[in-house]
């Protein structure tokens, strides 16, 4: 898991993967329907859509001619509850430096 954790935040780590992945979102698109809002070749959507594919974020399909890509959730789900982990981590120390600070004002007066 770790390694899959790993390639999903390499590939969320790039604001077009990102992007693209919103895009995805909405439903399936071709690598040239994802090249287009960031005005590059086919060939460097291609390169984005590999990275996503190999973090497990994407699937891709021949059509006739176009390769349609599909969003794959999985690997997100994964990432959000890592983070939730340590969301609770930190929520139970800052609550806790709270308390501290809190009591050392009351003693303070």
């Amino acid at each position: 898991m770790v390694e899959r954790l790993d390639a999903t935040f390499h590939a969320l780590a790039d604001p077009t993967r990102r992007g693209m992945l919103a895009s995805l979102a909405l439903g399936e698109k071709s690598i040239g329907e994802l090249a287009q809002p960031y005005a590059m070749s086919f060939a460097g959507a291609s390169k984005h859509v590999q990275v996503l594919e190999r973090a497990g974020l994407v699937t891709r399909r021949k059509a006739g001619r176009a390769q349609l890509c599909r969003l794959e959730a999985g690997p997100l789900a994964e990432a959000e509850q890592w983070l939730r982990q340590w969301e609770q981590f930190w929520n139970l120390r800052l609550d806790a430096l709270e308390a501290l600070l809190r009591d050392h004002k009351e003693t303070e007066r």
